[in-house]
């Protein structure tokens, strides 16, 4: 069932100490929202969320996106030239230490993906 659907949540191990590095990013994203929502229509990105998890045991990006083909959107995103997505991209150098997809177990929507 994951294979077929076009959404994907991943759990990003966040580099020690980078967490005001993280806050400033998504300040830049939400100030650049008309800019990143461009992106995501090049990508046929239909929502996109980035939640912050921290504990014990380290800090972490939780994100979920949901698009009509996730492989069309990662090449899009891959190809992009806008310089919210280079910003983006500097970002995960800079903050991301590793990361790995999570397990989707339901999946309801009542959002169009075509």
């Amino acid at each position: 069932m994951a294979g077929s659907v076009g959404v994907r949540c991943v759990k990003v191990r966040l580099k020690p100490g980078s967490l005001p590095r993280v806050r400033e990013w998504a300040a830049e994203i939400n100030d650049r929202r008309d800019e990143a929502l461009a992106t995501l229509e090049d990508e046929s990105v239909v929502l996109e969320s980035f939640f912050l998890d921290s504990s014990k045991a380290g800090d972490y990006l939780i994100g979920y996106i949901r698009a009509g083909n996730l492989v069309q959107a990662a090449d899009a995103a891959e190809r992009s030239t806008h310089d919210i997505d280079a910003y983006h991209k500097a970002f995960q150098q800079e903050a991301w230490e590793s990361g790995r997809a999570l397990e989707l177990l339901v999946d309801l929507s009542r959002l169009e993906t075509d």
